[in-house]
């Protein structure tokens, strides 16, 4: 049932109830709760016709779960963005000077090596464009396997 209470404990509490009220005036309390629970089920379903009347018909689509509060856990959701497996859509580069030597079989699009030669394409077109002495060392973006996680910071959580 609910608030922990089964029917066992409810039968116990009405034998109580009989006793203490007794045989003259229980009819009267049956029949005093009987129309104090008519009337709660009257405004609940009124309460619940207005609803709908406010909201329109769209709310018997919703998914109340999906509207829980409690399943919204902020560490579970900055996890979840972080080890987000999904690869970034690759931007578009600025033609590159022509390389030296070209690989003998292309990377399939959207893996890390592909992710990880359009980045060095773009570090490479940008250090072509400014003058060697002032371009920063350049190192290529550390990629992270699906073993291998990214570093964890206690304190950013």
């Amino acid at each position: 049932m609910f608030f922990g209470i089964t029917i066992e404990k409810l039968l116990v509490i009405g034998v109580i109830a009989a006793l203490l009220v007794g045989p003259e005036r229980l009819p009267r309390y049956a029949e005093t709760f009987a129309r104090l629970v008519k009337q709660a089920g009257d405004y609940l379903r009124g309460a619940k016709d207005r609803m709908r009347e406010e909201v329109g018909p769209e709310i018997d689509e919703l998914d109340w779960r999906k509207l829980d509060p409690r399943q919204y856990d902020p560490r579970r959701i900055i996890r979840d963005a972080l080890l987000d497996d999904t690869p970034a859509a690759p931007r578009p580069v600025a033609p590159a000077a022509p390389a030296e030597s070209t690989p003998a079989a292309a990377p399939a699009a959207g893996s890390a090596a592909a992710l990880l030669a359009t980045a060095t394409a773009m570090n490479a077109a940008s250090a072509g464009a400014e003058p060697a002495s002032t371009a920063p060392a350049s190192r290529a973006p550390k990629v992270f396997s699906a073993d291998e996680l990214p570093p964890y910071d206690s304190e950013a959580t």
